[in-house]
């Protein structure tokens, strides 16, 4: 059975590449202090934190906010949010289209339209 740093046969490190030790420890330090808000950032800290462990959480976080502040200085525009439901909404809309289209494949007509809230 493949490793978990295992792809097609290839073993990829999982070691970070070398930089700035201040600027990682500082991102490593703002990415630990999201894990609870209430953001994209905190809810990607979690949603990995559970599958890969904290350290590992931390540090994709760390990169996630580097990337953002790059586009951000780059392309000088303001920070949107994309919410901490961002990804419970992909995957809900995800599921959806699959199930509509395992439908059609077994030959129903599907319509779909959103119930009223109770």
């Amino acid at each position: 059975m493949p490793g978990q740093n295992e792809s097609a046969g290839k073993r990829k490190s999982s070691k970070t590449r070398k930089g700035n030790k201040y600027l990682r420890a500082a991102l490593i330090e703002v990415a630990h202090s999201v894990c609870r808000s209430d953001n994209y950032l905190g809810a990607q800290y979690r949603r990995i934190a559970a599958r890969k462990g904290r350290h590992r959480a931390a540090v994709a976080v760390a990169y996630s906010i580097m990337i953002i502040a790059y586009h951000l200085l780059a392309r000088k525009e303001d920070y949107k949010d994309l919410g901490s439901h961002y990804f419970e909404q992909r995957q809900q809309e995800a599921i959806v289209r699959q199930a509509v289209r395992k439908l059609e494949n077994l030959g129903f007509q599907v319509s779909l339209s959103t119930s009223e809230a109770s």
